[in-house]
């Protein structure tokens, strides 16, 4: 375990086994849409586990990239989101599934479902790897969730702070005196 972290949430074993697990039921749940589905990743954090959840995806799977900007480069989300990359695919009749790295405050993940809805998708999906327990998070749907986690500052797999970190290969809980 890094210096860093206090303790871990859930093992390199654990992710694995929970995104081959999502990974199957997006297979089941399309198995009959010969167009199969596009994945959409809001980058940096969502793209280890969309590229390790794309491979678990038994059927024609396209794959596209989203940067937004929420957290400048605080801890906490400012409410204010802005499109820094968008996509390169047209949505428009297809089956979208945005794999999300975590659901936090539910702002963002909002303001890209309103904005990708709008662009008339045949469908949209939420997959999120990990739903944190807030009290104010946004209601939003998600038709996958890899696991619930408690509402602390969590990094690896993806997730970073100061953006370090995301090249772990477990989920855990950065020390507190790192970013108080």
């Amino acid at each position: 375990m890094h210096e860093n972290i206090d303790r871990i949430l859930f093992t390199e074993d654990e992710i694995k086994q929970r995104v081959a697990e999502i990974g199957a039921g997006i297979t089941q749940d399309y198995k009959d849409d010969p167009d199969g589905v596009i994945l959409i990743s809001v980058l940096r954090g969502a793209a280890i586990f969309m590229a390790d959840l794309a491979r678990q995806i038994q059927l024609p799977c396209e794959m596209d990239y989203m940067a937004v900007s929420s957290y400048g480069n605080g801890v906490k989300s400012s409410g204010v989101v802005r499109i820094l990359k968008d996509l390169s695919s047209q949505i428009e009749g297809r089956n979208v599934v945005i794999a999300e790295d975590v659901l936090d405050s539910g702002l963002t993940l909002t303001y890209l479902l309103k904005t990708l809805k709008a662009r008339n998708p045949k469908s949209i999906e939420v997959a999120t790897l990990l739903r944190k327990k807030t009290r104010a998070q946004a209601k939003i749907d998600c038709a996958y969730v890899g696991f619930e986690c408690p509402d602390e500052f969590i990094v690896g797999y993806g997730l970073d702070y100061a953006e370090r970190y995301r090249n772990l290969p477990y989920i855990g809980v950065l020390k507190p005196e790192l970013y108080n």
